[in-house]
């Protein structure tokens, strides 16, 4: 998928105002630039300030110097989720596409994980999540808007060493499929990406030193079906697809992006 040519309609995304969250890393940064790269009027939140200037200045040259307008700050303040939706209406007066983004890993299972862990993992993502969509609704539905939630593919398969995580990935999963189905009559799509293992810092982040790390990419050539861990602007992408109107008549699908991993079942040896 590309900006030019644009079979796809990814067009469609051209002076859209769009709010992406965690956007100063990872997948909301990459997906962040692709956005500018598409035309979209940027909204972008994170909570590194200085990674969040640095990727504004990526949209800015890449989408024609168009500068996003800047909305940081810990979303698990429930005042900061209603400052970043203020600021966004106040500066825009429209709202056309929201990218939940923001979100952390947590390792450990019931044996080791603790409840501040529990707490930490389910406020950034899941409860920000409701309450910044839950903020948005009303003026997407003004707009016949989209949403993309970015889960993981841990919300559909089980993990003994992630629980909070795959509890909140599990959770965002439903929350898409109920929130599309309510605001289906007012024509805004909701759907979700899942993503696999993806080259970003999220693991290191979530405590895994170099050698861990290093299993973990050794382990996606045998449970991702096509044997590698996934590039940012491959969700970029999938994102951008859900968020425009290529997908007019899709809304709550769980759309695994993971290398098939979603469908794989630890591999059987018969004798």
């Amino acid at each position: 998928m590309s900006a030019s040519g644009d079979p796809l309609k990814l067009s469609s995304l051209k002076g859209k105002v769009t709010l992406i969250t965690g956007a100063s890393s990872g997948i909301g940064a990459g997906t962040s630039i692709l956005f500018a790269q598409l035309g979209a009027v940027l909204a972008l939140n994170g909570r590194d300030v200085e990674n969040l200037k640095k990727v504004a200045k990526e949209c800015a040259d890449c989408g024609g110097g168009a500068e996003p307008l800047l909305v940081p700050g810990d979303l698990t303040d429930e005042d900061t989720v209603k400052r970043v939706a203020e600021e966004v209406i106040s500066r825009f007066g429209r709202l056309d596409v929201l990218v939940n983004n923001a979100g952390i890993l947590a390792t450990g299972g019931i044996c080791q994980s603790d409840l501040a862990t529990y707490d930490r993992v389910m406020n950034i993502n899941v409860r920000s999540v409701y309450q910044l969509t839950q903020l948005c609704v009303p003026h997407l539905i003004k707009t016949k808007g989209s949403i993309v939630n970015v889960s993981s593919v841990n919300g559909q398969r089980s993990s003994a060493t992630a629980l909070a995580y795959a509890m909140s990935k599990s959770a965002i999963d439903q929350f898409t499929r109920c929130v599309a189905l309510e605001l289906a009559p007012k024509q805004v799509r909701v759907n979700s990406v899942c993503p696999g293992t993806i080259f970003t810092e999220v693991h290191k982040r979530a405590g895994l030193d170099d050698e861990q790390y290093a299993a973990v990419l050794k382990a996606c050539k045998t449970c991702h079906a096509l044997g590698r861990a996934g590039e940012v602007d491959e969700v970029a992408r999938s994102i951008a697809f859900l968020a425009s109107d290529a997908a007019s008549f899709i809304t709550a699908v769980n759309l695994p992006v993971d290398g098939g991993r979603h469908a794989k079942s630890p591999t059987l040896l018969y004798k």
